[in-house]
């Protein structure tokens, strides 16, 4: 009590941070418990049983990361179970939470794995300012933190490897003021194991350690060591397990720079960048409207800080030059992991401006720093990032598109009494946001997918599927994508169900579970028929141009 009595400022920090860590564990659990759609609800499922694989010894293999391999989406070969998730993305710092994960066994665990990892890196950051300014102005920067778009937003997604990158970073950056060198080669070490790309992230911070010329020596240090570790993650060993990073992903983000490359490397994609100039000026100002709003949602938390602070600009400029060069038209959101590779460049940049312009936090700028954490507060509200709020607001106004809590309880209880139906050991085919309920278990994939390879190394078709056209009903008058999916899955299940062995044994609130070799349930067809004649003319209606997402 004492403590916070002293120091009201750290009380405030206190607050912000369990707030946080409450709202965002709440929503992530509703989401996951409920079922609800994300765009990377599949992801949640790929990390689940990773973990559930290595927790049974089998380190980093799974059925699901399989379906997204170069050799399944090109080559039309069977998804399989001894599948190495490190083809396409080197993660080895997962294997530190494999105690924690231990502990639940589940999604749900990694979720507050997540939102716990990023709420504690908040408190680094108050250590880390305190190193340079008072306590208000730290409580401040922390404060922000937690309203930031580009942290609520990858909190509030599903579970993915760039969580810890926060942490590492600002305690890196600590430990780099602190001159605890100990920590600080630990720290980086970490941060280049959270993924092959991260070593970006310390690039940037040796590019400004040179520039700054405060630790040259040490800068060009992160800087050599960054460039070999991902050169040679990406180059040799990667490649080692399949040909994911260059077939897949370089083809994917970096295509425009190694056109005519069947299976380029990250060197390919450096020499393409290096050798087309105004391709590449092009590539980070296009399009403009969605790049300038990106940039504000970093800005507008930090009060617009970091966009006049040459730090800020140096720390974090690599990561944001690798973010804006991608042709992934996602790239460019905050609600995705990408956007905490840029955070602690910014928010340390901001750190290191304030440490030299202490004079300009007046009270004047202090509510206005309080005006903008308002506005950055209702930008990520009204983005609705990954769907996260959609039990509060609705994902579309016109035409009106909203699942109350209580139809979304409804529905999600339909769901389970079909997956408990299912073995716990049998393989399944599901749709993306059911897969991860689903993903401790050896063989399971992601429907339409049919066919795996089990660990007697023999193809065979999963024993049941399992398959949620209600969500798309509900979703397709605004989006486009989702009348795709709902045609896509209405069309397939009647192809399935009339031209091979698999039968309907349950249809309840728009969710169809199919089993290999049984018989069909007439309770379950009739409902079935009955709903897709429903749904007939919404099909119908779409293809004429009616819905047009």
């Amino acid at each position: 009590m004492k403590i916070w009595q002293k120091n009201p400022e750290l009380r405030s920090v206190a607050i912000a941070a369990a707030l946080f860590w409450v709202i965002c564990t709440g929503l992530v659990l509703w989401r996951f418990y409920n079922f609800f759609p994300s765009d990377v609800s599949f992801d949640q499922g790929i990390f689940n049983q990773v973990f559930w694989n290595s927790l049974h010894g089998r380190f980093f293999q799974s059925s699901l990361s399989s379906t997204e391999s170069s050799a399944v989406i090109y080559d039309g070969a069977v998804p399989d179970v001894v599948y190495q998730r490190l083809a396409q993305h080197f993660t080895p710092t997962l294997m530190l939470w494999l105690p924690f994960y231990a502990l639940f066994q589940s999604p749900a665990g990694l979720s507050i794995l997540q939102v716990t990892l990023i709420t504690l890196a908040g408190f680094v950051l108050y250590a880390l300012a305190r190193h340079y300014h008072p306590p208000h102005l730290s409580a401040l920067i922390t404060i922000s933190y937690y309203c930031a778009n580009a942290v609520i937003g990858p909190t509030v997604a599903n579970f993915h490897d760039f969580s810890q990158i926060p942490l590492y970073i600002f305690g890196l950056l600590l430990a780099l003021e602190r001159r605890w060198w100990w920590l600080f080669v630990i720290l980086s070490a970490l941060t280049l194991a959270v993924r092959e790309d991260a070593g970006i992230i310390l690039f940037g911070i040796g590019i400004y350690l040179i520039a700054s010329r405060r630790f040259p020596r040490i800068g060009v240090g992160l800087c050599v060591a960054s460039v070999i570790y991902v050169v040679t993650i990406t180059n040799m060993v990667m490649p080692s397990f399949a040909s994911d990073i260059g077939r897949r992903f370089m083809v994917e983000q970096y295509g425009q720079f190694v056109q005519g490359i069947e299976n380029p490397s990250t060197l390919d994609v450096l020499k393409g960048i290096l050798q087309d100039p105004v391709r590449t000026v092009r590539e980070l100002v296009t399009p403009p409207d969605r790049t300038l709003s990106y940039f504000l949602g970093y800005w507008v938390p930090l009060a617009f800080i970091p966009s006049i602070s040459m730090s800020a600009w140096l720390l974090a400029g690599v990561p944001l030059f690798n973010i804006l060069i991608q042709n992934d038209p996602d790239a460019l959101s905050l609600q995705l992991r990408y956007a905490l590779a840029v955070v602690p460049g910014l928010f340390y940049g901001t750190i290191l401006w304030w440490s030299k312009h202490p004079l300009h936090f007046k009270p004047w700028f202090r509510r206005f720093w309080v005006v903008c954490l308002g506005f950055a507060l209702l930008f990520t509200l009204t983005s609705n990032p990954n769907r996260a709020f959609s039990v509060i607001f609705p994902d579309s106004f016109q035409p009106w598109v909203y699942v109350s809590p209580a139809r979304q309880l409804q529905h999600s209880q339909a769901i389970r009494q079909l997956i408990a139906q299912i073995p716990p050991d049998a393989s399944v085919s599901a749709t993306g946001h059911i897969v991860s309920h689903l993903s401790n278990r050896r063989e399971v994939v992601r429907f339409p997918e049919l066919r795996i390879r089990g660990d007697d190394r023999r193809d065979a078709r999963v024993k049941y599927i399992i398959t949620d056209l209600w969500y798309p009903l509900q979703y397709q008058p605004a989006f486009f994508s989702d009348w795709e999916f709902l045609r896509f899955l209405s069309d397939r299940i009647t192809r399935i169900t009339q031209t091979s062995r698999y039968q309907l044994i349950d249809f309840r609130d728009g969710v169809a579970l199919l089993q290999w070799g049984a018989e069909p349930n007439p309770e379950a067809v009739a409902t079935w028929q009955q709903f897709y004649d429903e749904i007939k003319p919404i099909i119908q209606a779409s293809r004429s141009g009616v819905v047009d997402g």
